[in-house]
């Protein structure tokens, strides 16, 4: 599989976020070419802050596995994550995160000055099927105003 078919899935899954009212953020963990977890954030219908997606599909992927650390793991996520989500991937020592679409208002770099604040052995891409994520948002929040 390659990486396009696991973003389309991360894809899927805001989709579901987007229907339910939620902003429409989705995000699967992958490990040895296998969906290991799923997410979409569900921050309305928890009522809960901290219910982002990536947090949501870690927590998943750590039970799955029975394991606090996904070091030979991937996420892709439709958004380019959080400063709050950003530090749960730093302790999950990831090994690799895919996004989206940038988010140059809620992104960890708009808190970090830009410093990687990944786990330093964590490699991060940015960019993948940018306009598609994009457009999702763009669409959510233009139906909202």
């Amino acid at each position: 599989m390659t990486d396009e078919h696991y973003m389309r899935q991360a894809l899927k899954e805001a989709q579901k976020a987007f229907d339910a009212g939620e902003v429409p953020v989705g995000a699967v963990v992958v490990l040895n070419d296998k969906i290991i977890a799923r997410a979409h954030n569900q921050v309305e219908l928890l009522k809960d802050s901290t219910a982002h997606a990536e947090i949501l599909a870690l927590t998943t992927a750590y039970s799955f596995l029975g394991s606090k650390y996904l070091p030979d793991a991937v996420l892709f996520v439709t958004v380019e994550p959080c400063l709050m989500c950003s530090g749960a991937l730093y302790w999950s020592k990831i090994g690799r995160i895919v996004f989206g679409a940038a988010d140059d208002k809620n992104s960890y770099r708009r808190s970090t000055g830009g410093n990687n604040p990944f786990h330093p052995k964590t490699v991060i891409e940015g960019g993948l099927l940018q306009e598609e994520c994009a457009t999702l948002m763009k669409d959510f929040f233009k139906a909202r105003r």
